[in-house]
């Protein structure tokens, strides 16, 4: 397998019983990047991760990271990763010096050089002056970048980080960020899973959008973004224009105009990059359309995610015209 690839999959098959969670799954994740692994739930992220990781074998395909078979030397590929997972592992009864320095001897980091080594990461981490108080008094945001310390003790090639933000208030969840990126600056690849699209959007050098078991698309967020073309969203007066609205953004975009009743709004693809926005002002004021607000802006990385994940439930009320 070629080294310029962190991780590699080649047709990663995995059944539950009747459930199968991965159906010929490929990636190829160049070294030194952050890439998002985005899916709804039961896409098979998970269990993409956990194969990665040498928790769960597949039942066929081949699967490497930093060039070493995850099935065929599952110890050599455990030296070369780092896992953290939804929810912090770190021991509640234990100081945080003393669960980095367990994690540190668990890694085979002995003596003075694995506390040296839990020391830096208390301290690159902002986490030094509670060092020493109990785990379990922390807050959630402090306790997941202990979790995030503790996986980079020996220093992995490739960091698997499985929704790392979850249930994180917005302070939190951006000190995971800039700790995201700092570990990118300097050469560990990081694979992304997260439900939080803005995440992905702000982290991610590529992302690939997992469907079914399979790679459905891939590609950088601003590429991924442009495949869809921009979005018109307009904002009408009252609930009786939205139907207007939509029929006039059908005729301009040949799209399907989705109508938010509660915002007053009427939103649509836009694949014709020549559409400006005068000309969708002056059509809705040529049909009488009472209109508040109309803008054509870039599409957002939730909207490429409902259009090429295929969705079963959509957020707002689609009409026909």
């Amino acid at each position: 397998m070629t080294s310029t690839y962190a991780v590699l999959s080649e047709g990663l098959e995995k059944r539950f019983d009747e459930v199968h969670a991965l159906r010929g799954l490929d990636l190829a994740i160049s070294e030194g990047t952050v890439c998002g692994l985005l899916g709804p739930n039961g896409a098979g992220k998970t269990t993409a991760v956990r194969i990665f990781a040498t928790l769960t074998a597949p039942d066929s395909g081949t699967a490497t990271v930093a060039g070493v078979d995850v099935v065929r030397a599952p110890a050599a590929a455990r030296r070369l990763i780092g896992v953290t997972g939804q929810y912090a592992s770190v021991d509640g009864e234990l100081t945080g010096r003393e669960n980095l320095r367990l994690f540190a001897r668990l890694g085979g980091l002995r003596g003075p050089a694995g506390r040296a080594r839990a020391d830096e990461l208390l301290d690159r981490f902002g986490l030094a002056e509670a060092a020493d108080r109990v785990a379990g008094t922390w807050s959630g945001g402090m306790r997941r970048r202990l979790d995030l310390a503790a996986g980079l003790l020996t220093r992995p090639r490739v960091l698997f980080l499985d929704e790392p933000t979850t249930g994180l208030d917005p302070a939190a969840r951006e000190q995971i960020w800039t700790a995201v990126r700092a570990l990118s600056a300097e050469g560990t690849t990081v694979l992304l899973t997260t439900q939080y699209l803005e995440e992905a959007d702000r982290l991610a050098d590529d992302i690939v959008l997992i469907d079914r078991g399979r790679a459905a698309e891939t590609g950088t967020p601003e590429a991924l973004k442009a495949r869809i073309g921009s979005a018109a969203e307009v904002t009408v007066a009252g609930p009786e224009a939205l139907p207007g609205a939509a029929a006039v953004l059908d005729r301009l975009t040949g799209g399907r105009p989705v109508l938010d009743e509660e915002r007053l709004t009427v939103g649509v693809t836009v694949r014709d990059a020549a559409l400006t926005l005068p000309q969708v002002v002056r059509a809705l004021d040529a049909a009488g359309v009472p209109v508040t607000d109309a803008r054509l802006r870039p599409p957002t990385l939730d909207e490429v995610f409902l259009r090429l994940t295929a969705p079963t439930k959509a957020p707002t009320k689609e009409y026909a015209t």
